[in-house]
Order: structure tokens, then sequence, then C-alpha cells
């Protein structure tokens, strides 16, 4: 990866999106974790510090103090406004509010916490009329590691197109504390959880076979056949055939022809 020339396209694309939306900035959540870091960096960089907003959402008994002091960290270096908002108490209505709630459905109520955030970052993108800055990377958005209408909720991901060990280089590039870039990558869902643990492999091995799969459109054997273990290559091409419907907009039953006349229901039609 050439720094230099993945900095400058990245900021040529979000002045183009701000630009063509007619907002007047950006508004972050900002973890404390590498990808939301290197996107405030870039994303400052492109807007200017007085027209990026920095949102903290921890919550209570399960984000790391550490995560929101190194978010906190981030604001201040980049001179941006921040807020902190604890969503525990939300999270804590919808539980009595919902009758099936089951406080053991991690990835549930997991997801549940992330689709808090984005209601809460897109309220103050509407009063701001600002865009929602995605913080999503290649290898999560190829393996469907995000929350549909959660974090993957968002008007556009700036780092999309780099793998996950490519934004660790990033990071080193544009200068983020050492600390983040050596930090565990977690989402903060449910206590313990960890990327490459939930994942059940570390971000350069998954990223090596990535490449082969998305970028080099290599069958399971050639993989397999580059010493890669036939689990592992089967078990990546199946994440990202499941969740392709992350990375689409919703579709719809084509029932109309081109002309605006009905079709019969048995047509071929690519739905």
């Amino acid at each position: 990866m050439n720094p230099h020339h993945t900095r400058d396209t990245i900021t040529a694309f979000i002045r183009a999106r701000i630009s063509e939306s007619g907002t007047s900035g950006a508004v972050i959540g900002l973890s404390g974790g590498i990808d939301s870091a290197v996107v405030a960096y870039l994303t400052v960089e492109v807007v200017g510090k007085e027209n990026v907003l920095a949102i903290m959402l921890p919550v209570q008994d399960l984000t790391p103090g550490y995560d929101t002091d190194d978010a906190i960290d981030v604001a201040n270096r980049l001179g941006i406004e921040y807020r902190v908002i604890e969503i525990g108490s939300v999270l804590h209505t919808l539980s009595g509010v919902v009758p099936d709630y089951d406080t053991d459905a991690a990835v549930a109520n997991g997801n549940l916490t992330a689709r808090i955030r984005m209601c809460v970052l897109y309220y103050y993108a509407n009063l701001m009329n600002r865009l929602v800055i995605g913080t999503g990377n290649r290898t999560e958005l190829l393996l469907g590691y995000a929350t549909k209408h959660g974090d993957a909720g968002v008007d556009m991901e700036p780092i999309g197109d780099l793998y996950k060990t490519e934004v660790f280089e990033l990071a080193g590039f544009l200068g983020v504390p050492e600390r983040i870039i050596r930090k565990v990558p977690s989402a903060r869902l449910w206590a313990g959880q960890t990327d490459e643990g939930e994942l059940g492999m570390r971000y350069p091995d998954i990223d090596r076979i990535l490449r082969m799969i998305a970028d080099e459109r290599l069958s399971v054997d050639e993989i397999e056949a580059r010493g890669v273990p036939v689990d592992a290559a089967r078990r990546l091409t199946n994440l990202i055939r499941i969740s392709e419907h992350k990375r689409r907009p919703p579709q719809k039953a084509i029932v109309r022809d081109d002309s605006g006349g009905s079709v019969n229901s048995n047509t071929d039609r690519n739905v």
C-alpha cells in the first residue's frame, strides 16, 4: 500500500461525498479503536476540525474506561468537538419493554447496542446537517462483520476498501497514537468479545486469504494449493456468501417489465 496515495484518494472521496450532499460536515462514532481513529484523522484533514463532531457511546460495565479515554485523547489531539453519551440506560429500558428480551442472547443484544449507537449518530447528523461517516474496513465488510442498520448504517465508508492490516499501516502513517494501534480490536458488544476471537483467526491470516478470494478470485482448491488450510478457506468463503445481503440495499420483487406492464412471476429476473 502506498500510504500517500491511499490518504489522498480517501480524502478526495470524503470531500466529494460531503460536497455533493450539500451538508456542512461530519459526525463520527469514535470508539477508541483504530478504525474510527483513522477515519477521524482523515475527515478532519478534509473538512476541518470545526466541522467534525465525535461521539463516544460507551455502555456502563461493558466499555472499558480506557477506550473512552483513548477516544477523548484522539478528539483532543485533532481539536474536534465531542460528546460522551452513556447508552446503558437505553438498553436497560428496552430490555424492560421487549417481552422476549433474553439476557443470554449475546449476538442479538450486541446488535441492539450497535443500532442504538446508529440512532444517536443520526440524531446529531440531522440536527447539524452533517453526514455520518462510517468506520468499517474491507475485511469486516467482506465477512459481514458488521451490524445491519447499526455500525453498517452510515452515509459513506471511507476505509471500506482497506483490509484491516492496511488500516494498521495507514494509522502509523497518519500518526495515530501507538497504544491505539497496539490495542486488541473489539467492537465491545458483549463482555470478553474480540474481533479475532469471534472470527476464529488472526487478521493477517484472514486478510491473506481474503485477498486470494476477493482480489485474485481463486477457488477453495486453488487457495488450499497455496498452503492454506481448507477449513479456513471454506469458512471465509461461506461468510462472504451468507453476508451478501448486508452489502446490498433492500431488494424488491419485480412485478413489472420495463414498459410498466406485469410480468410472469416465473420469469427469470435478477431479484
